[in-house]
Protein backbone atom coordinates (compact mmCIF):
# COMPACT_ATOMS: atom_id res chain seq x y z
CA UNK A 1 0.00 0.00 0.00
CA UNK A 2 1.19 3.56 -1.15
CA UNK A 3 2.61 5.33 2.07
CA UNK A 4 2.79 8.94 0.64
CA UNK A 5 0.23 11.79 1.15
CA UNK A 6 -1.96 12.92 -2.18
CA UNK A 7 -3.59 16.26 -1.94
CA UNK A 8 -6.37 16.38 -4.68
CA UNK A 9 -7.06 19.68 -5.39
CA UNK A 10 -10.42 21.41 -6.82
CA UNK A 11 -12.35 17.90 -8.62
CA UNK A 12 -15.92 17.45 -8.38
CA UNK A 13 -16.44 14.87 -6.13
CA UNK A 14 -19.42 12.23 -7.02
CA UNK A 15 -19.85 10.02 -4.40
CA UNK A 16 -23.85 8.35 -4.40
CA UNK A 17 -23.11 6.50 -0.83
CA UNK A 18 -22.57 10.34 0.87
CA UNK A 19 -24.80 12.46 -1.32
CA UNK A 20 -21.68 14.44 -2.70
CA UNK A 21 -21.39 16.26 -5.77
CA UNK A 22 -19.74 19.16 -4.89
CA UNK A 23 -15.85 21.03 -5.98
CA UNK A 24 -13.84 19.46 -2.98
CA UNK A 25 -10.39 18.13 -2.37
CA UNK A 26 -9.27 15.06 -0.98
CA UNK A 27 -6.64 14.13 0.87
CA UNK A 28 -5.16 10.49 0.75
CA UNK A 29 -2.79 9.24 3.84
CA UNK A 30 -1.03 6.12 3.72
CA UNK A 31 -3.48 4.29 1.03
CA UNK A 32 -6.87 5.68 2.89
CA UNK A 33 -9.27 8.91 2.81
CA UNK A 34 -8.16 10.90 5.19
CA UNK A 35 -10.46 14.52 4.37
CA UNK A 36 -12.66 15.34 1.65
CA UNK A 37 -13.65 18.87 2.20
CA UNK A 38 -13.14 22.64 0.24
CA UNK A 39 -9.63 24.06 0.80
CA UNK A 40 -7.55 21.73 2.73
CA UNK A 41 -4.02 22.30 3.47
CA UNK A 42 -1.11 19.63 2.89
CA UNK A 43 2.22 20.92 2.88
CA UNK A 44 4.05 17.54 3.00
CA UNK A 45 1.76 15.95 0.08
CA UNK A 46 1.77 15.03 -3.68
CA UNK A 47 -0.81 17.60 -5.36
CA UNK A 48 -3.20 16.54 -8.36
CA UNK A 49 -4.44 19.02 -9.67
CA UNK A 50 -8.11 18.01 -10.43
CA UNK A 51 -9.70 21.16 -11.46
CA UNK A 52 -12.01 20.29 -14.91
CA UNK A 53 -12.19 16.88 -13.60
CA UNK A 54 -14.81 14.77 -12.04
CA UNK A 55 -13.52 12.25 -9.40
CA UNK A 56 -15.95 9.14 -8.34
CA UNK A 57 -15.47 5.70 -7.02
CA UNK A 58 -13.41 3.18 -8.45
CA UNK A 59 -15.52 1.02 -10.56
CA UNK A 60 -17.19 -1.89 -9.57
CA UNK A 61 -16.94 -4.59 -12.64
CA UNK A 62 -18.98 -7.34 -11.67
CA UNK A 63 -18.85 -9.21 -14.54
CA UNK A 64 -15.25 -9.84 -15.84
CA UNK A 65 -13.61 -13.29 -17.95
CA UNK A 66 -9.97 -13.32 -16.73
CA UNK A 67 -9.62 -16.19 -18.40
CA UNK A 68 -6.77 -17.54 -16.12
CA UNK A 69 -6.32 -20.61 -15.18
CA UNK A 70 -6.58 -22.11 -18.45
CA UNK A 71 -6.81 -19.89 -21.17
CA UNK A 72 -3.81 -17.51 -20.72
CA UNK A 73 -3.30 -17.02 -24.34
CA UNK A 74 -6.32 -14.70 -24.34
CA UNK A 75 -5.75 -12.98 -21.03
CA UNK A 76 -4.19 -13.17 -18.05
CA UNK A 77 -4.72 -11.76 -13.70
CA UNK A 78 -2.41 -9.38 -14.64
CA UNK A 79 -3.28 -8.14 -18.25
CA UNK A 80 -7.10 -8.31 -17.16
CA UNK A 81 -6.52 -6.36 -13.80
CA UNK A 82 -4.41 -3.56 -15.65
CA UNK A 83 -6.56 -3.30 -18.22
CA UNK A 84 -8.94 -2.12 -15.19
CA UNK A 85 -7.22 0.12 -13.66
CA UNK A 86 -6.76 2.09 -17.60
CA UNK A 87 -10.75 1.72 -17.53
CA UNK A 88 -11.33 3.29 -14.08
CA UNK A 89 -11.71 0.01 -12.80
CA UNK A 90 -10.44 -0.94 -9.28
CA UNK A 91 -11.92 -3.74 -8.40
CA UNK A 92 -13.34 -6.71 -10.86
CA UNK A 93 -15.59 -10.23 -10.10
CA UNK A 94 -13.83 -12.68 -11.74
CA UNK A 95 -16.12 -15.15 -13.69
CA UNK A 96 -15.71 -19.10 -12.96
CA UNK A 97 -15.57 -20.51 -16.33
CA UNK A 98 -11.70 -21.02 -16.46
CA UNK A 99 -10.17 -24.48 -16.53
CA UNK A 100 -10.63 -25.65 -14.45
CA UNK A 101 -13.67 -23.98 -13.21
CA UNK A 102 -14.27 -21.96 -9.59
CA UNK A 103 -16.42 -25.31 -8.62
CA UNK A 104 -14.17 -26.09 -5.49
CA UNK A 105 -11.32 -26.00 -2.95
CA UNK A 106 -8.16 -27.04 -4.66
CA UNK A 107 -9.60 -24.84 -7.98
CA UNK A 108 -10.37 -21.81 -5.83
CA UNK A 109 -6.66 -22.18 -4.06
CA UNK A 110 -5.20 -22.24 -7.62
CA UNK A 111 -7.13 -18.49 -8.20
CA UNK A 112 -6.30 -17.25 -5.18
CA UNK A 113 -2.94 -18.01 -5.88
CA UNK A 114 -2.64 -16.11 -9.16
CA UNK A 115 -4.46 -13.28 -8.02
CA UNK A 116 -1.80 -12.80 -4.80
CA UNK A 117 0.94 -13.29 -7.38
CA UNK A 118 0.34 -10.72 -10.46
CA UNK A 119 -3.47 -9.23 -9.65
CA UNK A 120 -3.24 -4.97 -10.16
CA UNK A 121 -6.36 -4.47 -8.97
CA UNK A 122 -8.71 -6.46 -6.03
CA UNK A 123 -10.22 -9.45 -7.88
CA UNK A 124 -13.33 -10.98 -5.79
CA UNK A 125 -14.19 -14.48 -6.80
CA UNK A 126 -17.43 -15.48 -8.10
CA UNK A 127 -17.63 -19.66 -7.97
CA UNK A 128 -19.74 -21.73 -9.75
CA UNK A 129 -22.76 -22.74 -9.10
CA UNK A 130 -22.83 -26.81 -9.93
CA UNK A 131 -19.58 -28.81 -10.24
CA UNK A 132 -17.86 -28.23 -13.90
CA UNK A 133 -20.50 -25.37 -14.78
CA UNK A 134 -22.49 -28.91 -15.70
CA UNK A 135 -25.56 -28.36 -14.05
CA UNK A 136 -25.46 -31.71 -12.44
CA UNK A 137 -24.45 -31.21 -9.13
CA UNK A 138 -24.69 -28.27 -7.03
CA UNK A 139 -21.25 -27.23 -5.20
CA UNK A 140 -20.60 -26.61 -1.34
CA UNK A 141 -21.47 -23.24 -1.28
CA UNK A 142 -20.63 -22.59 2.22
CA UNK A 143 -17.34 -24.04 2.11
CA UNK A 144 -16.01 -21.75 -1.49
CA UNK A 145 -17.93 -18.79 0.96
CA UNK A 146 -15.22 -19.51 3.37
CA UNK A 147 -12.66 -19.52 0.82
CA UNK A 148 -13.75 -15.86 -0.25
CA UNK A 149 -16.23 -16.26 -2.80
CA UNK A 150 -18.84 -13.93 -2.56
CA UNK A 151 -21.46 -14.81 -5.65
CA UNK A 152 -22.23 -18.10 -8.06
CA UNK A 153 -23.04 -18.65 -11.27
CA UNK A 154 -22.68 -21.00 -14.37
CA UNK A 155 -22.19 -17.45 -16.65
CA UNK A 156 -21.97 -19.38 -20.13
CA UNK A 157 -24.62 -21.76 -19.20
CA UNK A 158 -28.28 -21.67 -17.18
CA UNK A 159 -29.12 -24.44 -15.08
CA UNK A 160 -31.13 -26.30 -16.97
CA UNK A 161 -32.74 -28.44 -14.33
CA UNK A 162 -35.24 -26.83 -12.24
CA UNK A 163 -34.64 -28.78 -9.13
CA UNK A 164 -31.09 -28.20 -9.16
CA UNK A 165 -31.58 -24.39 -9.41
CA UNK A 166 -33.99 -24.86 -6.82
CA UNK A 167 -31.65 -26.59 -4.31
CA UNK A 168 -28.85 -23.90 -5.76
CA UNK A 169 -30.68 -20.77 -4.74
CA UNK A 170 -31.88 -22.31 -1.10
CA UNK A 171 -28.13 -23.33 -0.68
CA UNK A 172 -26.62 -19.66 -1.81
CA UNK A 173 -30.01 -18.24 0.87
CA UNK A 174 -28.24 -20.13 3.19
CA UNK A 175 -25.17 -18.75 2.31
CA UNK A 176 -26.10 -15.41 2.06
CA UNK A 177 -24.95 -14.65 -0.82
CA UNK A 178 -26.28 -14.11 -3.97
CA UNK A 179 -26.53 -16.34 -7.28
CA UNK A 180 -25.99 -14.20 -11.07
CA UNK A 181 -27.92 -15.95 -13.60
CA UNK A 182 -26.69 -16.44 -16.97
CA UNK A 183 -30.79 -16.67 -18.28
CA UNK A 184 -30.92 -18.33 -21.32
CA UNK A 185 -33.10 -21.47 -22.63
CA UNK A 186 -30.56 -23.29 -25.14
CA UNK A 187 -33.22 -25.21 -26.36
CA UNK A 188 -34.64 -21.93 -27.22
CA UNK A 189 -31.52 -20.35 -28.63
CA UNK A 190 -30.58 -23.68 -30.25
CA UNK A 191 -27.39 -22.61 -31.57
CA UNK A 192 -28.35 -19.51 -33.11
CA UNK A 193 -25.52 -16.71 -33.88
CA UNK A 194 -27.37 -13.63 -34.29
CA UNK A 195 -30.74 -11.99 -32.74
CA UNK A 196 -34.00 -13.58 -34.73
CA UNK A 197 -35.54 -11.70 -37.08
CA UNK A 198 -34.78 -9.47 -40.07
CA UNK A 199 -31.31 -9.61 -39.37
CA UNK A 200 -30.74 -12.84 -39.47
CA UNK A 201 -33.20 -13.83 -42.53
CA UNK A 202 -30.93 -10.71 -44.17
CA UNK A 203 -27.78 -12.74 -43.86
CA UNK A 204 -29.01 -16.21 -43.78
CA UNK A 205 -27.49 -16.76 -39.83
CA UNK A 206 -29.49 -18.95 -37.03
CA UNK A 207 -31.32 -16.61 -34.66
CA UNK A 208 -31.55 -16.72 -31.20
CA UNK A 209 -35.23 -15.83 -30.09
CA UNK A 210 -36.11 -13.25 -27.15
CA UNK A 211 -37.96 -15.79 -25.37
CA UNK A 212 -34.65 -17.88 -25.02
CA UNK A 213 -33.79 -15.05 -22.53
CA UNK A 214 -36.79 -14.08 -20.69
CA UNK A 215 -38.28 -17.01 -20.59
CA UNK A 216 -35.68 -18.59 -18.57
CA UNK A 217 -35.47 -14.73 -16.68
CA UNK A 218 -39.22 -15.32 -15.44
CA UNK A 219 -38.22 -19.21 -14.00
CA UNK A 220 -35.26 -17.55 -12.66
CA UNK A 221 -37.11 -15.04 -10.92
CA UNK A 222 -40.01 -17.60 -10.00
CA UNK A 223 -37.43 -19.27 -8.16
CA UNK A 224 -36.20 -16.52 -6.70
CA UNK A 225 -39.58 -15.41 -5.03
CA UNK A 226 -40.06 -19.03 -4.03
CA UNK A 227 -36.56 -19.79 -1.98
CA UNK A 228 -36.05 -16.09 -1.15
CA UNK A 229 -32.63 -15.93 -2.17
CA UNK A 230 -30.95 -13.20 -3.97
CA UNK A 231 -30.76 -13.58 -7.99
CA UNK A 232 -28.98 -10.85 -10.02
CA UNK A 233 -30.23 -11.64 -14.00
CA UNK A 234 -26.70 -11.26 -15.98
CA UNK A 235 -26.61 -9.73 -19.38
CA UNK A 236 -30.35 -8.23 -19.89
CA UNK A 237 -30.69 -7.36 -23.60
CA UNK A 238 -34.63 -7.33 -24.11
CA UNK A 239 -37.37 -5.51 -23.12
CA UNK A 240 -39.19 -8.80 -22.30
CA UNK A 241 -36.95 -9.27 -19.70
CA UNK A 242 -37.10 -6.02 -18.45
CA UNK A 243 -40.62 -6.14 -17.67
CA UNK A 244 -40.50 -9.27 -15.70
CA UNK A 245 -37.57 -7.60 -13.67
CA UNK A 246 -39.66 -4.97 -12.66
CA UNK A 247 -42.90 -6.92 -12.22
CA UNK A 248 -40.38 -9.10 -9.87
CA UNK A 249 -38.71 -5.51 -8.06
CA UNK A 250 -42.68 -4.50 -7.31
CA UNK A 251 -43.43 -7.49 -5.62
CA UNK A 252 -40.51 -6.74 -3.29
CA UNK A 253 -38.49 -10.01 -4.46
CA UNK A 254 -34.66 -9.69 -4.10
CA UNK A 255 -34.14 -9.67 -7.57
CA UNK A 256 -31.16 -7.16 -9.57
CA UNK A 257 -29.68 -7.09 -12.93
CA UNK A 258 -27.01 -5.59 -15.18
CA UNK A 259 -26.81 -4.70 -18.95
CA UNK A 260 -23.49 -3.97 -20.68
CA UNK A 261 -22.75 -1.34 -22.87
CA UNK A 262 -22.95 -3.12 -26.14
CA UNK A 263 -26.69 -3.50 -25.33
CA UNK A 264 -27.64 0.48 -24.81
CA UNK A 265 -25.14 0.99 -27.73
CA UNK A 266 -25.34 -0.95 -30.82
CA UNK A 267 -28.59 -2.74 -32.20
CA UNK A 268 -28.64 -5.81 -34.39
CA UNK A 269 -28.11 -3.86 -37.64
CA UNK A 270 -24.20 -3.73 -36.44
CA UNK A 271 -23.67 -7.49 -37.63
CA UNK A 272 -25.01 -6.56 -41.35
CA UNK A 273 -21.05 -6.40 -42.32
CA UNK A 274 -20.56 -9.79 -40.56
CA UNK A 275 -18.01 -8.13 -37.53
CA UNK A 276 -17.55 -10.65 -35.35
CA UNK A 277 -16.59 -8.07 -33.02
CA UNK A 278 -20.64 -7.71 -32.62
CA UNK A 279 -21.19 -11.32 -31.65
CA UNK A 280 -21.92 -11.96 -28.08
CA UNK A 281 -24.46 -14.01 -26.47
CA UNK A 282 -26.96 -12.89 -25.38
CA UNK A 283 -26.56 -11.25 -29.08
CA UNK A 284 -27.54 -7.87 -30.05
CA UNK A 285 -31.17 -7.09 -30.43
CA UNK A 286 -33.77 -5.01 -32.04
CA UNK A 287 -33.49 -0.96 -31.87
CA UNK A 288 -36.88 -1.51 -29.73
CA UNK A 289 -34.91 -3.48 -27.39
CA UNK A 290 -32.00 -0.98 -27.69
CA UNK A 291 -34.12 2.01 -26.79
CA UNK A 292 -36.09 -0.29 -23.70
CA UNK A 293 -32.23 -1.28 -22.18
CA UNK A 294 -31.78 2.91 -22.08
CA UNK A 295 -34.40 3.46 -20.69
CA UNK A 296 -34.45 0.66 -17.79
CA UNK A 297 -30.83 2.54 -16.91
CA UNK A 298 -33.03 5.78 -16.21
CA UNK A 299 -36.06 4.16 -14.57
CA UNK A 300 -33.86 1.93 -12.37
CA UNK A 301 -35.26 -1.39 -13.58
CA UNK A 302 -31.87 -2.02 -14.21
CA UNK A 303 -29.09 -1.56 -11.32
CA UNK A 304 -25.93 -2.44 -12.66
CA UNK A 305 -23.33 -1.48 -15.77
CA UNK A 306 -20.69 -4.50 -15.98
CA UNK A 307 -18.81 -5.20 -18.77
CA UNK A 308 -18.93 -8.85 -19.63
CA UNK A 309 -15.60 -8.11 -20.39
CA UNK A 310 -14.80 -11.58 -23.11
CA UNK A 311 -11.35 -11.42 -24.08
CA UNK A 312 -10.91 -13.86 -27.13
CA UNK A 313 -7.66 -14.39 -29.53
CA UNK A 314 -7.70 -13.03 -33.10
CA UNK A 315 -7.70 -16.39 -34.30
CA UNK A 316 -11.12 -17.20 -32.34
CA UNK A 317 -12.89 -13.96 -33.67
CA UNK A 318 -11.56 -13.52 -37.12
CA UNK A 319 -13.26 -16.17 -38.45
CA UNK A 320 -16.41 -17.06 -40.14
CA UNK A 321 -18.88 -15.45 -38.09
CA UNK A 322 -21.17 -19.08 -37.40
CA UNK A 323 -17.64 -20.47 -36.04
CA UNK A 324 -16.00 -17.02 -34.16
CA UNK A 325 -16.57 -17.47 -30.47
CA UNK A 326 -18.98 -15.33 -28.90
CA UNK A 327 -18.12 -12.12 -26.62
CA UNK A 328 -15.96 -9.11 -26.42
CA UNK A 329 -13.96 -7.36 -24.32
CA UNK A 330 -15.22 -4.34 -22.57
CA UNK A 331 -13.00 -3.16 -19.27
CA UNK A 332 -11.38 0.07 -21.18
CA UNK A 333 -13.95 1.06 -23.24
CA UNK A 334 -17.02 1.00 -20.28
CA UNK A 335 -17.20 4.38 -18.98
CA UNK A 336 -16.63 6.19 -21.89
CA UNK A 337 -19.63 4.33 -22.89
CA UNK A 338 -21.58 4.86 -21.20
CA UNK A 339 -20.62 8.63 -20.79
CA UNK A 340 -21.08 9.37 -24.25
CA UNK A 341 -24.48 7.13 -24.77
CA UNK A 342 -26.12 7.54 -21.33
CA UNK A 343 -24.84 10.81 -19.42
CA UNK A 344 -24.80 12.87 -22.44
CA UNK A 345 -28.18 12.14 -23.76
CA UNK A 346 -29.15 12.61 -20.78
CA UNK A 347 -31.05 8.74 -19.69
CA UNK A 348 -28.29 8.99 -16.42
CA UNK A 349 -26.94 11.84 -14.97
CA UNK A 350 -23.23 11.51 -12.93
CA UNK A 351 -24.74 10.14 -9.75
CA UNK A 352 -27.32 7.73 -11.60
CA UNK A 353 -23.88 6.38 -13.51
CA UNK A 354 -21.36 5.95 -10.23
CA UNK A 355 -24.13 3.98 -8.73
CA UNK A 356 -24.82 1.41 -11.33
CA UNK A 357 -20.87 1.25 -12.18
CA UNK A 358 -19.81 1.25 -8.61
CA UNK A 359 -21.67 1.61 -5.59
CA UNK A 360 -24.77 -0.96 -6.79
CA UNK A 361 -22.56 -3.96 -8.05
CA UNK A 362 -20.42 -3.12 -4.56
CA UNK A 363 -23.59 -3.32 -2.59
CA UNK A 364 -25.39 -6.31 -4.71
CA UNK A 365 -22.00 -8.40 -4.20
CA UNK A 366 -21.84 -7.19 0.20
CA UNK A 367 -18.13 -5.37 -0.81
CA UNK A 368 -17.11 -2.86 1.52
CA UNK A 369 -16.37 -0.54 -1.68
CA UNK A 370 -17.85 1.92 -4.07
CA UNK A 371 -17.52 5.05 -1.52
CA UNK A 372 -15.43 8.10 -1.10
CA UNK A 373 -16.12 8.38 2.55
CA UNK A 374 -13.68 9.22 5.46
CA UNK A 375 -11.63 6.06 6.30
CA UNK A 376 -12.05 4.21 3.27
CA UNK A 377 -9.45 2.63 0.83
CA UNK A 378 -8.52 5.35 -1.96
CA UNK A 379 -10.01 3.56 -4.96
CA UNK A 380 -10.90 6.33 -7.28
CA UNK A 381 -10.94 7.24 -10.92
CA UNK A 382 -10.43 11.03 -12.19
CA UNK A 383 -11.64 11.66 -15.21
CA UNK A 384 -11.72 14.05 -17.68
CA UNK A 385 -15.40 14.39 -19.31
CA UNK A 386 -15.39 16.14 -22.27
CA UNK A 387 -12.32 14.98 -23.79
CA UNK A 388 -13.05 12.90 -26.83
CA UNK A 389 -10.71 9.84 -28.36
CA UNK A 390 -11.16 7.60 -30.69
CA UNK A 391 -11.21 4.06 -29.53
CA UNK A 392 -8.15 2.09 -31.15
CA UNK A 393 -6.43 -1.48 -30.65
CA UNK A 394 -3.14 -0.32 -29.86
CA UNK A 395 -4.50 1.66 -26.89
CA UNK A 396 -5.32 -1.66 -25.07
CA UNK A 397 -3.90 -3.26 -22.11
CA UNK A 398 -5.90 -6.10 -22.67
CA UNK A 399 -4.84 -8.98 -24.39
CA UNK A 400 -7.07 -9.51 -26.13
CA UNK A 401 -8.76 -6.91 -28.77
CA UNK A 402 -12.11 -7.96 -29.64
CA UNK A 403 -13.78 -4.85 -28.89
CA UNK A 404 -17.63 -3.49 -30.46
CA UNK A 405 -15.78 0.28 -30.32
CA UNK A 406 -12.47 -0.18 -31.97
CA UNK A 407 -13.26 2.84 -34.74
CA UNK A 408 -15.43 4.30 -32.61
CA UNK A 409 -15.46 7.98 -30.91
CA UNK A 410 -15.95 7.69 -27.50
CA UNK A 411 -16.37 10.98 -24.97
CA UNK A 412 -14.76 10.54 -21.55
CA UNK A 413 -11.07 9.83 -20.61
CA UNK A 414 -9.88 8.42 -17.06
CA UNK A 415 -6.76 10.77 -16.25
CA UNK A 416 -5.89 9.18 -13.26
CA UNK A 417 -6.83 5.71 -11.28
CA UNK A 418 -5.83 5.37 -7.79
CA UNK A 419 -5.50 2.65 -6.64
CA UNK A 420 -5.43 1.70 -2.86
CA UNK A 421 -3.61 5.30 -2.67
CA UNK A 422 -1.37 4.37 -5.72
CA UNK A 423 -1.20 7.04 -8.76
CA UNK A 424 -2.16 5.30 -12.23
CA UNK A 425 -1.58 7.89 -14.74
CA UNK A 426 -3.01 7.82 -17.83
CA UNK A 427 -3.33 11.40 -19.49
CA UNK A 428 -2.62 14.76 -18.07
Amino acid sequence: MAKEKILIKGGRVIDPANKIDDTLDIFIVNGKISKVSKAIKADDAKVLDASGKIIIPGLVDMHVHLREPGREDKETIYTATKAALHGGVTAVLAMPNTDPAIDSLSSIEILKTAISKSAQADVLICAAITTGRKGREVVDMAMLKKEGAVAFSDDGSSVDSDEIMLAALRSAKKAGLPIICHSEDKALSNFGVVNLGFTSTRLGLKGISQESEYKRVARDVDFAAQSGAAVHIAHVSCKESLGIIARAKKKGLRVTCETAPHYFTFSEDAVLGYDTNFKMNPPLRSKEDVQAIREGLANGIIDVIASDHAPHTENEKEIEFERAEFGVVGLETELSAAITVLVDTGFLDWFGLVEKMSLNPARILGVDKGSLGEGRVADMAIIEPGQKWQVAKDLFLSKSKNSSFIGKDLKGVVAYTIYKGAIHQWSS
